[in-house]
């Protein structure tokens, strides 16, 4: 028996229609996977769900009646709980891990006026022993990583009594193990009959955990597969094409060397290493979190200093600074967290296309500060067309694109002038199959420098480079010429 029946939603902003006639079941204790390129409807229909908006048209009705919350509030008390992807919401830096877990209680008024605490330690204990979880109730919020904050997270939605949790990219920001943690805890929920709509760029999630597929394109459901899922059917109906799956050939020739590491220590204790990395070539290094693929590239932006060893950029010594020294010698970088280190907030000067393109240009294209020439706007609608922007103009908000388009921008804006070595922490995150297929290519395309990724994920590693490296406890590996399935036994 279904749980929730989603019928011919019909969903419109302006003359962008979002949705346009999308329909799915969600059964008892079923897990099903919402797949979709961005901008195929996946984040309007959730949204729907959760009480976040209204659906234009359509109907939906959960346990036989109709379904229409208006408020995220209405829609959990009718047990429809959403949990985000970003997690720093969940609680606050300064509370502990018991007052995050209470938070919605405090909010709603189920708890007493008077409160100690003691009885806030004795209901969230008993919250976290019906979710089967187990936190240090006095450690504080901030110190947590992604992976226990997903956890604080599902387990206030199970106090909420969910019978529909829904799940936005969750292991975007974990590790391999943390993800595997996470697999077991919707595994859990499920054998307990909650039912699960898991959203995921992640063809590796979708595998070990959804019982069918649902395909989301234009806005209207286009397929549905059942397990064991044929992922390279189900990737072609997302961006209505075949997909090119073929890796690319590792290049027979490449450039002079532009990057060179000599007994590079990322800390004292880690063992030194070596890698060179020449003109056209792209190099992936990947690893489980925490294994240094990100000091490394922070360090060769300026923004930390190697505890020893020696960098070469293009046979001279390099070591900057700060990331304006970086830059001044062609060293570019995409970090990690794109909303953080690459967006201005919403609704500040700045937050344009063509303003996030030209930011850390601006001394060297208006040398005098007047912005006459109109240059932004001019390479802004260059890499609209070169990356397959979708976007209404250079003057978009870069907040009303997808994750794929500002990801696409954040390239652009390093593209815009040349440089010797460009660095991409996960630049992948977040971004779906025919976005990536359009980076990969923008990425492969420029022979006039060199390129180093940092990824977690051993299939994008192998997609994207002409070489993968392994990091493990902050040093390199042997490199590693063979598949996925290898590199991720090396990673165990």
């Amino acid at each position: 028996m279904s749980l929730i029946e989603i019928e011919n939603i019909h969903r419109s902003f302006g003359s962008t229609r979002a949705l346009a006639g999308a329909s799915l079941g969600i059964g008892r204790g079923e897990i099903v996977a919402l797949m979709g390129a961005n901008g195929a409807g996946k984040s309007t229909l959730v949204k729907i769900l959760s009480g976040v908006q209204t659906s234009d048209s359509g109907s939906i009705r959960m346990n036989g009646r109709a379904y229409a919350p208006q408020t995220p509030a209405a829609a959990a008390a009718l047990g429809v709980v959403t949990v985000h992807q970003s997690t720093d919401l969940v609680g606050i830096p300064d509370l502990t891990v018991a007052d995050a877990l209470l938070l919605n209680h405090f909010v709603d008024g189920r708890q007493p006026f008077f409160l100690t605490r003691r009885s806030v330690r004795r209901t969230a204990a008993t919250i976290l022993s019906e979710a089967g979880f187990d936190l240090p109730l006095e450690r504080r919020f901030s110190e947590l990583g992604p992976a226990d904050r997903q956890l604080i997270a599902i387990a206030r939605a199970l106090s909420m009594k969910a019978q529909l949790l829904i799940l936005d990219e969750p292991t975007a920001s974990l590790s391999t193990e943390e993800a595997g943690r996470l697999y077991q805890t919707v595994l859990g929920l499920k054998a307990r009959g909650i039912s699960v709509l898991y959203i995921s760029h992640r063809t590796a999630d979708i595998a070990a955990l959804a019982d069918r597929a649902v395909v989301l394109r234009g806005g209207r459901d286009v397929a549905t597969f059942t397990r064991p899922i044929d992922f390279d059917e189900a990737i072609a109906a997302m961006i209505g094409r075949p997909l090119n799956a073929a890796r690319p050939q590792a290049r027979a020739s490449c450039g002079r060397v532009v990057l060179e590491l000599r007994a590079v220590q990322l800390h004292r204790r880690a063992q030194p290493f070596d890698l060179q990395v020449r003109e056209g070539e792209v190099v992936a290094i990947t690893g489980v979190l925490g294994a240094g693929k990100s000091r490394l590239l922070s360090a060769l932006f300026g923004t930390h200093h190697l505890a020893g060893g020696e960098v070469l950029l293009d046979g001279r010594v390099y070591a900057p600074r700060d990331p304006a020294d970086a830059i001044a010698a062609g060293v570019v970088m995409a970090a990690e967290d794109r909303h953080r280190s690459s967006l201005m907030p919403r609704d500040w000067p700045g937050e344009t296309i063509a303003a996030t393109i030209s930011l850390p240009h601006l001394p060297r294209w208006y040398p005098k500060g007047l912005m006459l020439s109109g240059r932004e706007t001019r390479e802004a609608g260059k890499a609209i067309s070169r990356l397959g922007i979708k976007a209404q103009s250079p003057g978009q908000s870069i907040w009303a694109l997808s994750g794929g388009n500002q990801q696409k921008v954040v390239l652009a804006r390093w593209e815009a002038e040349p440089s010797r070595l460009l660095l991409l922490d996960e630049p992948f995150q977040g971004v779906d199959v025919g976005a990536r297929q359009d980076i990969i290519a923008a990425i492969r395309a420029d022979r006039s420098r060199a390129t180093l990724i940092a990824t977690s994920d051993t299939e994008e590693a192998l997609e994207v480079a002409d070489r993968v490296l392994v990091m493990d406890h902050h040093s390199l590996r042997p490199e590693h010429q063979g598949s996925a399935p290898a590199l991720l036994e090396e990673h165990a």
